[in-house]
């Protein structure tokens, strides 16, 4: 199984250090999702014109792959010139997704707004996403949308991509969002999703007062074995990747720790173990 990890873990790396543990660590991939400090990675001189084809030969050099390229597009504005503005954004990052040869990009559903319900937000979420792909589809480039906030649990994603109805989208699993937010088990959340899983996110946590901690791989209660077993039955062939939250949690270790530590524990504990 190949193994990729977010740039949410080191945010403000440039991405020739990017490249560098991740080839050191002896990682498949990357998924990208904030580089330099910025989530506007079109943006990025990395990204563009000679930048960009030596970013290119580079991972190709490595033999790096880019397994996601992760948007912060979020479909539940009830008005739809936000909804628009998503799309817009979400076909920015497509198009770099297609330049770096990226299978998919992330998009959030994400929040019932305020004055609104659970249904008409369905909608606008399945009808945004199915916009967004049929302008994707043509550069080889699916819509995941992520299980996350109202619509974390796998019944909820299933009815968006189900009311969505395009085959250019699919799931980027997150079970630790619905296993910490729900209780859903990694089984239920298999047996719903299924062939829709095209990308997983795993890290480890332990619980607090508080909700919940991240923790290095191995050493919190999530059940690694349980995935094992799900990913198995389901004959999964895509990236397990490393979602290890220093972004929003600055008081976790250094992605020079914790990204090696992730790839040497996969080999030994989640592969053999």
């Amino acid at each position: 199984m190949k193994i990729s990890f977010s740039t949410l873990a080191c945010p403000d790396w440039t991405m020739p250090k990017i490249i560098q543990i991740a080839a050191a660590a002896g990682y498949d991939g990357i998924e990208l999702r904030f580089v330099e400090g910025t989530d506007s990675l079109w943006k990025l001189a990395a990204f563009r014109g000679t930048q960009l084809k030596e970013t290119r030969k580079t991972l190709s050099d490595r033999e790096l792959l880019v397994s996601c390229v992760d948007t912060s597009c979020r479909f539940h504005f009830p008005q739809a010139t936000q909804r628009e503005a998503a799309i817009e954004e979400g076909k920015r990052m497509s198009d770099l997704a297609a330049e770096l040869g990226a299978p998919g990009i992330r998009v959030f559903g994400d929040t019932i707004q305020t004055g609104a319900d659970r249904e008409s937000t369905r909608n606008w979420i399945a009808e945004s996403m199915r916009t967004l792909a049929e302008r994707t589809s043509q550069k080889g480039v699916q819509v995941w949308i992520e299980t996350h906030g109202d619509f974390v649990q796998a019944s909820e994603t299933a009815l968006i991509l189900k009311e969505c109805g395009s085959p250019c989208t699919g799931v980027v699993w997150d079970p630790v969002n619905s296993l910490a937010s729900t209780g859903e088990s990694l089984a239920q959340g298999a047996a719903l999703l299924r062939s829709a899983i095209r990308h997983v996110h795993v890290k480890d946590f332990k619980k607090t007062t508080q909700g919940i901690a991240y923790v290095r791989s191995g050493e919190g209660i999530f059940p690694w074995h349980e995935l094992r077993h799900a990913l198995k039955q389901l004959q999964y062939e895509g990236f397990l990747s490393f979602e290890w939250e220093k972004k929003w949690h600055p008081e976790l270790d250094d992605a020079s720790i914790a990204v090696p530590h992730f790839a040497k524990w996969f080999r030994q504990e989640f592969v053999y173990g």
